[in-house]
C-alpha cells in the first residue's frame, strides 16, 4: 500500500466513522486531498475533485472538509489575509513562510527555531504543549530566485 493510498484509506475511515456517506464525489476528494502535497484552498480542492470525477459542490468540499477536521485527520490553516488552506494531518512538524506577494506557502522545520520557542517557555515557567509559526515574508529586491 502506498503512503496516498494509506492517507486515503484514513480520511476515508474517519468519514465512515462520523456516520458520512462515501458517495463517488467524496471518493474523488479524499483522493485529491491525500495527494496533495501544497496547502489547497476549497475552492482548488474542488477544482482538482472536478477533474477526476465531475458533480463535486463546493458545499459538499466544505461539509466533508469540516468533518475531517472535527475528526483530526486534516489541518485547516488560517493565514492573514488568505482563504483558509488544509492539508492532511500525517506530516512531520513544521512551519510555514507565507509569500505576501503571491501567497505561496513554504513549509520549514528549523531545529534553533524549536529550541529557543521550548527555552523561552522553560524560563517562564511553562511547556510548549502545541505551537503555529507563521512567517510573512517578501523576495528582496535582487533576491535568488
Amino acid at each position: 500500500m502506498t503512503e496516498i493510498d494509506r492517507r486515503t484509506e484514513n480520511l476515508t475511515s474517519a468519514l465512515r466513522r462520523a456516520g458520512v456517506r462515501i458517495t463517488r464525489q467524496r471518493a474523488a476528494l479524499l483522493s485529491v486531498l491525500a495527494e496533495a502535497e501544497d496547502h489547497p484552498e476549497a475552492v482548488e480542492l474542488q477544482r482538482r475533485a472536478e477533474d477526476v470525477v465531475p458533480g463535486i459542490s463546493l458545499s459538499t468540499v466544505y461539509r466533508t472538509l469540516t468533518e475531517l477536521e472535527a475528526q483530526g485527520v486534516i489541518l485547516r490553516h488560517q493565514f492573514e489575509g488568505t482563504p483558509a488552506r488544509f492539508e492532511h494531518s500525517e506530516t512531520h512538524h513544521h512551519d510555514h513562510m507565507i509569500d505576501v506577494d503571491t501567497g505561496e506557502v513554504m513549509e520549514f522545520a528549523n531545529e534553533r527555531i524549536e529550541k529557543l520557542q521550548a527555552e523561552v517557555a522553560e524560563a517562564l515557567g511553562y511547556e510548549i504543549v502545541h505551537h503555529r509559526l507563521e512567517l510573512y515574508v517578501r523576495k528582496k529586491a535582487g533576491g535568488a530566485e
